[in-house]
């Protein structure tokens, strides 16, 4: 993924999992709110961002990265 130098607010993670919810599975669509609930850094933010970004677009093999990285961030 690319570097991004604009940070993403609360507001803005929280209306793109909610665009991409219907492609996540269940359960990290759960754990990502759950960690939006807790009002993450803005590192956090950021990089949870890009893991949703056009979600629904990523091929597969993309999307099993994408959940990895999601899973990481929501067991911190």
């Amino acid at each position: 993924m690319s570097t991004c130098n604009l940070d993403h607010t609360l507001e803005d993670v929280t209306k793109k999992l909610s665009e991409q919810k219907p492609f996540l599975p269940v359960d990290l669509f759960e754990e990502s709110n759950h960690l939006l609930e807790q009002r993450p850094d803005q590192n956090t933010l950021n990089e949870l961002f890009h893991l949703l970004k056009k979600y629904d677009l990523a091929s597969e093999e993309e999307r099993a990265g994408r959940n990895t990285g999601i899973s990481k961030l929501t067991s911190k």
